[in-house]
């Protein structure tokens, strides 16, 4: 830098610090509601272009050979000794810094390795875990995958993550390594069966059994149904004796949160057991799942006595395409969010009776209405189909894990038709009210970008203009405004 630069920075370094001297300072309680959250909204972006300013420092300080001088080889262990933060931090500063900045490389001026990244942390539109989550997806996808595929999961990815959090990032991240290998070239089924197995180590002083391994995707289509259910809160806690445990309770709809109005006496005394079994349950969900496989695995259980789990069978959903079922290519997806080869989905479907659903190539059911309040099975299924899960934007809850909810209440004339019906999971469909904190849903309209969408009105805080969102999150070959990748000629069914 020449001294005139240096005096700039230095001038902007000692602004920022009496800025942030005030902010510490100044009281808040004059400020209305809407203040404080324009100032939060603001200070956060703030904060996120302050990484890239981060990486700039780092970058300047390898640049200058401050490393070497002090005698240290590495640059993250100079950061780590000189800032005192961890290695972990410090590497990802180095990391990003090669990345996301331009690198001079003598006489040459290197853009960054992710522009699309670069460009939304400058912009503050995106956090340091935001850079993280996408990055780990980019690192996964193989070199071998063309080039064109690389630049636009980054894009589509930063598009997501400029709406979504690092949650839903990770999620779709999988989405999106599933379309580099749409048909299982790269990671073939014989691959996932070398890699099969469980693990279970020796019993410690404590009497506890290690346990680790990796599941195919036909076992975990299969196993999750049943955790869906029988992991819920409430279900099979060991602690409470008055959890439900017996085959008899265990075969009732566990749809807890469900509507009792149109539901018989014995199924709303069923579901009181189970609402106050979920108040008493403190398990953690690791927790929930040990109890419920130990159940599942009880002599008087099994596959044939699991019941029902939100008016379906407890059983895995396989969902697939017309075409992809014909040319033995692409991927079904299954009601727990999983995903399986076309070839390892009619494998299952050979050997049990899952349910199978095949939709034509614009993936729209048939219509489907009924005159109840409540949702029928075969609406369900289609909304399985075709939905796969809570509808919400940035909400990655699977089917097995989601309610049945009317877009336009049922209370204002909402009719139980399948074009006003979609897919919200519990902590979702709690949120969906008339108050001015609540959220509301829509159908998207036709001269929308995603006409026939379920849309979802953010309450005020979230967003003032309160602009509808689609969640993309189970959708990963439609490209939308939330940034999904959409790659025609590879499709998720």
């Amino acid at each position: 830098m020449n001294s005139g630069g240096e005096s700039s920075i230095a001038h902007h370094v000692e602004g920022h610090g009496v800025a942030v001297e005030g902010l510490l300072e100044s009281p808040l309680f004059s400020s209305s509601d809407d203040q404080v959250i324009e100032m939060m909204h603001k200070l956060e972006a703030d904060y996120r272009k302050l990484e890239a300013v981060k990486q700039r420092f780092a970058l300047e300080c390898a640049a200058r050979g401050l490393p070497a001088r002090a005698g240290i080889k590495s640059p993250i262990v100079y950061l780590q000794q000189t800032l005192r933060i961890s290695h972990f931090d410090a590497a990802a500063r180095v990391r990003n810094a090669d990345r996301l900045s331009t690198v001079s490389e003598g006489s040459f001026q290197r853009p960054p390795v992710f522009p699309h990244i670069a460009a939304a942390q400058r912009a503050g539109e995106i956090s340091a875990e935001h850079v993280q989550a996408i990055v780990k997806v980019l690192d996964r996808i193989p070199a071998s995958v063309e080039t064109e595929l690389q630049e636009l999961a980054e894009r589509s990815l930063t598009d997501f993550a400029r709406a979504g959090d690092p949650k839903g990032v990770t999620q779709l991240g999988v989405r999106v390594l599933a379309y580099a290998d749409p048909d299982g070239v790269l990671t073939a089924d014989k691959d996932r069966q070398r890699m099969r197995g469980i693990c279970i180590g020796r019993q410690r002083a404590d009497g506890m059994f290690p346990i680790s391994g990796l599941l195919t995707p036909e076992l975990g289509a299969v196993f999750l149904p049943m955790f869906a259910k029988f992991a819920r809160p409430g279900m099979c806690n060991p602690d409470d004796p008055d959890s439900p445990h017996t085959t008899a309770e265990l075969g009732i709809d566990t749809e807890s949160d469900a509507d009792d109005s149109d539901a018989d006496a014995a199924t709303v005394a069923a579901r009181n057991v189970l609402r106050a079994a979920a108040k008493r349950d403190h398990r953690s969900e690791a927790q929930r799942n040990h109890d419920a496989l130990l159940r599942f695995l009880h002599p008087d259980m099994g596959p044939t006595k699991l019941g029902y789990h939100r008016g379906l069978p407890v059983s895995t959903v396989v969902t697939m395409r017309l075409t992809d079922l014909e040319q033995r290519t692409g991927l079904a997806t299954t009601n727990t969010g999983g995903t399986l080869s076309i070839t390892e989905a009619i494998k299952l479907a050979a050997r049990s009776t899952p349910y199978l659903v095949i939709v034509d190539a614009t993936g729209r059911p048939l219509h489907l209405s009924r005159g109840q309040r409540l949702a029928s099975a075969e609406q369900r299924l289609a909304l399985t189909a075709v939905e796969r899960g809570c509808t919400r934007p940035g909400c990655d809850a699977p089917a097995t894990r989601s309610a049945v909810h009317h877009i336009k209440e049922w209370a204002d004339g909402g009719e139980t038709d399948i074009e006003n019906l979609t897919f919200a999971c519990d902590a979702c469909h709690a949120q969906v009210n008339s108050g001015p904190n609540g959220w509301k849903t829509i159908v998207m309209p036709d001269d929308s970008e995603h006409p026939g969408k379920t849309g979802w009105i953010p309450p005020p805080h979230i967003d003032p203009a309160r602009r509808p969102r689609v969640n993309f999150s189970h959708h990963p070959r439609v490209r939308g405004p939330s940034g999904i990748p959409g790659i025609p000629a590879r499709r998720l069914c």
